[in-house]
């Protein structure tokens, strides 16, 4: 058994077609507009927020006498006033890698703004398993010599029916492969370490970082989503700046004062 522990990786974000962007503005009037916002993903939030009244300047829209400058103040009226919807246009890709199916099938529970491609351990042959322990196992002596002896002998289990099903002989076709290797992962444990691409778009973010940080839910989901939490509060500050953290029980949980936009 190979102990792991669970890893965050963030792969992608939401860019803007800067070409695009300066042709909408020219249409409307407005092309002398700019943004101090940090990355893409918070100018796209604040372009489509803009777009609902046009106010992007008090000219162009007669009903508008004031706008809001910058960034960071107009995504926090977004956040106070709960409108939501816009911030859905930007999303962010990560993958999380090392961790178990324990966690996986808490995480594919959040369906609405998110989509997820699985590792398939219908094609992913087992052989070394891999494990992470919560803290109440690693507390106990006993609990984690059982943890660790029932991974092994399921590692064993796992290289002997490779070898019944000859599956190391040269010549073996990809079909046999497949239909014993989705045999044989039924004899795996569910906190088998494995991997999962995860995107997700800032409101569905907002809310799950809470949901998943709080000190109610999984040990393993609170140590992957503080991860995330700690990512997102650095990379996009105008769009998380109003969530605070409080350590409890050695991980982060992020809240907010405005739950659920």
């Amino acid at each position: 058994m190979k102990k792991i522990e669970p890893k965050v990786f963030l792969i992608g974000e939401s860019t803007l077609v800067k070409e695009g962007v300066k042709a909408y503005l020219k249409h409307i009037g407005a092309s002398e507009w700019s943004t101090d916002a940090p990355s893409d993903a918070e100018t796209l939030v604040e372009v489509m927020g803009r777009l609902c009244y046009r106010s992007f300047s008090p000219k162009i829209n007669p009903n508008v006498t004031k706008v809001r400058e910058g960034n960071s103040e107009y995504l926090s009226n977004i956040v106070k006033q709960k409108h939501g919807s816009v911030t859905e246009h930007a999303s962010v890709n990560f993958i999380f890698a090392d961790v178990s199916r324990v966690f996986t099938h808490e995480l594919v529970r959040h369906r609405a703004g998110t989509a997820m491609s699985q590792e398939s351990l219908r094609y992913v042959r087992l052989d070394q398993l891999k494990g992470w322990a919560p803290t109440v196992i690693r507390e106990s002596e006993k609990a984690m010599e059982i943890f660790v002896e029932t991974f092994e002998e399921l590692e064993k289990l796992q290289l002997q029916l490779a070898d019944i099903f000859k599956l190391n002989d040269p010549g073996v076709s990809f079909h046999i492969k497949k239909t014993a290797t989705s045999a044989m992962r039924r004899v795996a444990p569910i906190g088998l370490g494995t991997s999962i691409g995860w995107s997700a778009n800032f409101r569905t973010l907002r809310w799950v970082l809470e949901m998943r940080t709080d000190p109610s839910a999984e040990e393993e989901i609170r140590l992957v989503f503080g991860k995330v939490g700690e990512m997102l509060m650095e990379r996009y500050p105008n769009m998380f700046g109003d969530f605070t953290q409080e350590m409890v029980d050695g991980h982060p949980h992020f809240k907010s004062a405005v739950s659920k936009i």
